[in-house]
């Protein structure tokens, strides 16, 4: 199994078959009498076998999509090598939902899940995942929480770990992860921080940009205008085409020094429809419009997909 080290660059899992255009197209076969049914199975063999060399034929992308899972984060990505990563999993198991849009039917495995920090509108969809998908690798800070929905995620992981082989990692800066052509890149937290207990888990979040050809990501969980600042002085090569605003455009996060030294063309905000929370914040919708950032949001866009080349983007919602 793949390991993660500091500074080093890592494979993760094996790449994946991703037949999603032809998903809803291909249905069960029906049952013959006799040897007709062998008949059936080679012909969906076949088919797959066709579709399989289609699919390798097409243009290699990266795809990162931002769903609407109501208050709360779970973004996924694809690279052109078909690995999967999830970053969080929402409020709920609306995820599943999200993931059957996006996986092959035959597909029950992801090979990386990340999980920011252990607040529920973070953790608890991953939960359901865990419970659906085979998991190769996890990522988290180590951070504790005294939780239902967390000490699921514990004993859940652990399961993972014994009886599918998952490789469990403490993120921390200096990390890096190579999937296919794409790495991810771990700035924050600064430190070790497992076994250690916080009120308030958002400020521990980890920091991950993303780097594809010319393209590059920040998504930053729910970190505070503190950790972003963090960042900043420590001289963090941090600027990014797509920011994944923080906290879901609460006004804790987002500070005009940190937006300035990322000046990404696109932000994403990631809430639910008439949050109670009254978030996206004022404040962080004028920063950003300070900076002619094109401002994209769940609660109004819905589901975003961003399609990379590794040179230039498209933008779609589904």
């Amino acid at each position: 199994m793949p390991q993660v080290r500091n500074q080093d660059v890592q494979n993760y899992g094996q790449g994946l078959m991703n037949l999603k255009d032809f998903r809803k197209s291909l249905k069960p076969p029906t049952r013959i009498i006799g040897g007709g049914s062998v008949l059936v199975a080679l012909l969906a063999l076949n088919l797959l076998a066709w579709l399989a060399v289609y699919d390798l034929s097409r243009p290699a992308f990266l795809e990162v999509n931002f769903f609407d899972v109501g208050q709360g984060d779970a973004i996924f990505i694809e690279t052109p090598e078909k690995y999967q990563t999830l970053i969080d999993g929402g409020p709920n198991s609306a995820i599943l939902e999200k993931l059957d849009g996006e996986l092959p039917f035959w597909d029950n495995s992801l090979d990386l899940i990340i999980l920011t920090h252990p607040e529920k509108d973070h953790l608890a969809g991953l939960l359901a995942v865990l419970k659906r998908y085979k998991v190769k690798n996890i990522l988290w800070t180590g951070v504790t929480r005294d939780t239902a929905e967390f000490k699921e995620w514990q004993r859940l992981i652990q399961q993972e770990k014994e009886k599918e082989g998952a490789q469990i990692k403490i993120a921390r800066l200096g990390q890096e992860i190579k999937l296919g052509k794409t790495v991810l890149r771990i700035l924050h937290p600064f430190e070790d921080l497992e076994g250690r207990e916080f009120k308030d888990s958002n400020n521990t979040s980890v920091i991950v940009k993303l780097v594809f050809g010319e393209n590059s990501f920040l998504f930053t969980g729910d970190a505070y205008k503190s950790a972003e600042k963090e960042l900043v002085n420590e001289g963090l090569e941090i600027s990014s085409d797509v920011l994944k605003i923080g906290h879901h455009g609460s006004k804790t996060s987002t500070a005009p020094e940190f937006i300035e030294k990322v000046l990404p063309e696109i932000a994403v905000i990631q809430c639910g429809k008439d949050n109670s929370y009254g978030h996206p914040h004022p404040e962080t919708l004028e920063t950003l419009e300070k900076y002619g950032i094109n401002i994209l949001r769940t609660d109004l866009n819905g589901n975003i997909k961003i399609i990379f080349n590794g040179k230039n983007y498209e933008i779609s919602n589904f």
